[in-house]
């Protein structure tokens, strides 16, 4: 009997440390844990979220996802008929408690298939088989009517997803990426976050960006139709391990630290506080921010609080919010070879990468008003910072990253522009909100 309560008491010991294991893990690190003393600097926080690994037989969040499909004129032929096998195979991975609903648009927005439990497969498939092509491109009504059918069944304890699928232009409705921007921040305040997927050398990269980045979206430059399977399989891969919901990032500077400002990140700062919000995160996805921050001057070697950083987000494992907490220290000094040599190579690699990615929006900037010389030189400028970067932090995704700069540099003429200024924003945005595909 003794021996029995003891392996009762075990089991229970382990089942906690199995549940207590499922929890985001918050990492922070300084660029310059040690600084100069008695001179005021600028340094910089990274603070990552990372998401727990899914147990093979642990419980998955229910989705409620709409697919919003383009069917307008010069969706005709392949690019139709590889949306169609696309949205089968997404329908395939559902469960059948997960919510689905597709809206298709051209002049009209079309529900043809409302907002229904993904029970009856064989039905759904043949939905899709009859979607046919029409004529214009009422972008901005099918997003609405698609969040309007995610909104039959929204609730927090699932992940609410909407899948954009476009060729073309927006020009029926609102259609600037000033106004779809606002959209996908209403859509993710709700709780909704868009995936927007360009299709072919057609679509608005700017457009479709912005109505991802607003609402912690995924976005993907598809040219070949028949590329579309493979990035519904990346997203519904991501779609089905969300992890953490509602993160909030409150990073609260100490007295003396003045917080400059977020690179990569839309953040509200006010006084000594930054927060950051974070729509989703996904099993074993890394998350970050940086906060490019000013020390006071100082002469003592002792331990210096920079900050305290919380987070504060929805654990779908068990439906409770859960709370992180971290304090961020370091120290001044008066020797400039400690200081070097303290350097923290993971987080200047990073902040590297982010400062590259914002010369890169510069050369789109300059390319866009014509300036095709001055826009090559930031590419080649940042060429040469990402390879010395690389080599001095023993960085691969700076050396990638420097690759892809070059390839920039060399199709700004106008034959080739249309299509690089595409995957000039997809990288931008894939690296400012580290995409997983």
């Amino acid at each position: 009997m003794r021996y029995f309560f003891i392996l009762m008491i075990l089991g229970v010991y382990s089942m906690l440390n199995s549940v207590h294991a499922l929890q985001v893990k918050l990492d922070t690190a300084l660029a310059h844990p040690v600084l100069l003393a008695e001179k005021p600097q600028t340094t910089y926080l990274r603070v990552a979220v990372t998401g727990y690994a899914l147990p093979q037989t642990g419980k998955v969040a229910p989705v409620n996802v709409a697919l919003v499909i383009d069917k307008s004129g010069s969706m005709q032929g392949e690019k139709i008929q590889q949306a169609k096998v696309a949205a089968k195979m997404a329908v395939e991975r559902l469960r059948e408690n997960d919510i689905l609903s597709i809206v298709t648009y051209d002049t009209e927005i079309d529900v043809v298939l409302p907002a229904t439990k993904a029970v009856d497969k064989n039905s759904i498939y043949k939905i899709i088989d009859k979607i046919t092509v029409g004529s214009s491109t009422a972008l901005y009504g099918g997003v609405q009517r698609g969040a309007k059918e995610l909104n039959k069944f929204l609730t927090r304890n699932q992940v609410n997803r909407l899948i954009l699928v476009s060729d073309g232009l927006a020009n029926v409705g609102p259609s600037t990426p000033e106004e779809l921007g606002t959209l996908g921040a209403q859509l993710s305040q709700s709780g909704i976050s868009v995936t927007t997927i360009g299709l072919g050398l057609g679509y608005n990269e700017d457009l479709m960006t912005r109505l991802a980045q607003q609402s912690e979206g995924s976005h993907s430059f598809v040219e070949n139709a028949n590329d579309l399977t493979r990035i519904f399989n990346y997203e519904f891969g991501d779609l089905l391990s969300v992890v953490a919901q509602e993160l909030v990032i409150t990073i609260d500077c100490a007295s003396g630290v003045r917080p400059v400002r977020v690179i990569g990140r839309d953040a509200a700062i006010n006084g000594q506080q930054v927060k950051i919000v974070l729509n989703q995160l996904y099993s074993e996805q890394e998350k970050y921010v940086l906060l490019e921050i000013e020390t006071p001057a100082n002469a003592t070697d002792n331990l210096f609080t920079v900050a305290t950083v919380t987070v504060d987000y929805l654990n779908m494992s068990n439906q409770i919010k859960d709370h992180l907490s971290s304090q961020v220290n370091m120290r001044f000094s008066q020797d400039a070879e400690q200081v070097r040599t303290q350097t923290n190579a993971t987080v200047m690699a990073t902040v590297l990468e982010q400062l590259a990615i914002e010369k890169n929006k510069l050369a789109v900037t300059l390319r866009d008003a014509g300036k095709i010389e001055e826009a090559r030189q930031v590419l080649l400028d940042n060429v040469q910072e990402l390879e010395k970067g690389a080599t001095l932090y023993s960085a691969p995704s700076l050396s990638s990253l420097k690759d892809k700069n070059e390839q920039d540099a060399d199709n700004l003429d106008e034959k080739n522009w249309n299509k690089q200024r595409k995957l000039m924003r997809e990288e931008q945005y894939k690296r400012n909100t580290q995409q997983k595909y």
